[in-house]
């Protein structure tokens, strides 16, 4: 055997074992930020599930989260259900540009 060969054989042992060491890591760290986002959870927050429900919590237990989606309507949810925060909004107002001419004239 020659050298290219020989360090050929040794890529071949050599990068999936980088790729499988890779793919772990970047498992481990998106699982410890998940339990970092689901430990942040406060009732009161808006949040936005995993089917794209938005709701405020109500309540809150080690593996349930309570969820009013509307005045008077509250899901029940496992809490990996939960997806996101959701941004908050300010006042209501106008979306659009006002216009200052109007009723004059």
């Amino acid at each position: 055997m020659n050298q290219g060969s020989q360090t050929a054989s040794l890529l071949l042992l050599v990068l999936p074992l980088v790729l499988i060491g890779f793919m772990l890591w970047s498992a481990r760290r998106r699982q410890k930020t998940m339990a970092e986002f689901s430990a942040s959870l406060q009732v009161g927050d808006e949040i936005f599930t995993t089917s794209g429900i938005l709701g405020r919590i109500t309540e809150l237990d080690t593996d349930r989260v309570r969820l009013e989606v509307a005045p008077g309507t509250v899901l029940t949810l496992d809490r990996r259900a939960v997806g996101m925060k959701a941004e908050p909004t300010g006042p209501a107002g106008p979306t659009g540009p006002v216009d200052d001419q109007a009723g004059q004239g």
